[in-house]
C-alpha cells in the first residue's frame, strides 16, 4: 500500500522509544505497527499522537474515529482507548508522552497561573500543526543539534495553538458506575499497595459494595475491568520506574506487583509491544 512517497508494504512491526535529556517528563517514541493492535488501556501521561503513514483507527468516548496524515491525537492521563490500523492496513506513528507536571507548568506559562489542567481527548485537525510537531520530534531525536532551551522554546510555541484548540474538563460521575470519591479511594488504595496482591473483595469492600456491584460499576465508569486495569496501572508505573536506571528489571517486577521477572515481562510485551529492556 503506498503512501505519499514511500511504501509500507511488506514492513514489519518496530517501536522505539527516545527518552529526552535522560528526564522522565517527555519522551518520545515511534513506530511502524503491520500486526501488532493497542488493546483498550491508558496511560498515567499526557499522549500526543502524530500518524505519518496509513490510517489509526481509534476507539475512546464511545466513538471510533481515524487518524491519519495532518491530524493530532491528544490523550489525558485515564482515558481509555485503543488503537488499529484501518483496514487491517500497517500505519506508522510518533507520540510525545507528556507528564502532567509538564503539561501544568506549560499551561502556567501561557496563563500565569498555577493550574493542574484535565484536557478532554480530542482529535485536532491541523496540517500545519501536525507538519511543526513532527519536525520537532526529528530536532528532539539530534540532541547535538538543539540545546534544552531551544527544545523547551519550540515546544512552549507550539503547545499554545494546541492548547488553544483543547477543552479543560471536570470528571464527571458516570450513571451507573461508582462516585467520584469511589473511584479516587480505589485508585489511592491502588497506588499505596500495588507492590501486593489486590483482590477484588478488597476493592468492593473499600465501596461498601459487593464484588459483583463493584465489578459491573467500575467497568461502568472506567470501561476497563478492576483486573484489566490494575494491570496497566502496573504497567505505567513500572514505565516510570524504567526511566531510573538503579531498578533492574527483577527489582520493578516486583515492586509494581507482578510475581516475577518473566510476568512482567510478557506483560509488558502485551501491553506495549517491546521488551521492558527496550523502554
Amino acid at each position: 500500500m503506498p503512501v505519499g512517497n514511500r511504501s509500507i508494504v511488506g514492513m514489519k512491526d518496530y517501536i522505539h522509544y527516545h527518552r529526552v535529556n535522560g528526564g522522565s517528563d517527555l519522551i518520545l517514541s515511534e513506530g511502524f505497527y503491520a500486526e501488532y493492535e493497542f488493546k483498550p488501556h491508558y496511560h498515567l501521561d499526557y499522549h500526543i499522537g502524530l500518524v505519518l503513514d496509513g490510517v489509526q483507527r481509534q476507539q475512546f468516548q464511545g466513538q471510533s474515529v481515524l487518524l491519519g496524515p495532518g491530524c493530532i491525537s491528544v490523550m489525558p492521563p485515564g482515558e481509555v482507548h485503543d488503537g488499529s490500523g484501518y483496514d487491517r492496513n500497517a500505519y506508522r506513528m510518533r507520540t510525545f508522552r507528556i507528564s502532567p507536571a509538564l503539561l501544568a507548568d506549560n499551561v502556567s506559562e501561557l496563563t500565569g497561573k498555577l493550574l493542574q489542567p484535565f484536557f478532554a481527548g480530542k482529535m485536532v485537525e491541523d496540517a500545519q500543526l501536525a507538519s511543526q510537531l513532527v519536525k520537532l520530534f526529528d530536532s528532539i531525536q539530534q540532541p547535538d543539534k538543539l540545546d534544552t532551551m531551544a527544545v523547551e522554546q519550540a515546544w512552549l510555541s507550539l503547545f499554545e495553538p494546541l492548547w488553544q484548540r483543547l477543552s479543560v474538563v471536570k470528571p464527571q460521575v458516570v450513571s451507573g458506575g461508582l462516585s467520584l470519591q469511589e473511584l479516587q479511594r480505589v485508585r489511592d488504595y491502588c497506588d499505596e499497595y500495588l507492590a501486593d496482591k489486590i483482590s477484588l473483595e478488597q476493592l468492593a469492600t473499600l465501596c461498601g459494595l459487593s464484588r459483583y456491584q463493584f465489578l459491573r460499576r467500575f467497568e461502568r465508569s472506567t470501561g476497563l475491568t478492576p483486573h484489566n486495569w490494575l494491570t496497566q496501572l502496573r504497567l505505567e508505573k513500572a514505565c516510570l520506574l524504567l526511566r531510573q536506571p538503579e531498578f533492574s528489571l527483577t527489582q520493578i517486577a516486583l515492586r509494581v506487583g507482578f510475581y516475577d521477572q518473566s510476568h512482567f515481562i510478557r506483560s509488558f510485551r502485551k501491553g506495549y509491544g517491546i521488551a521492558p529492556s527496550q523502554y
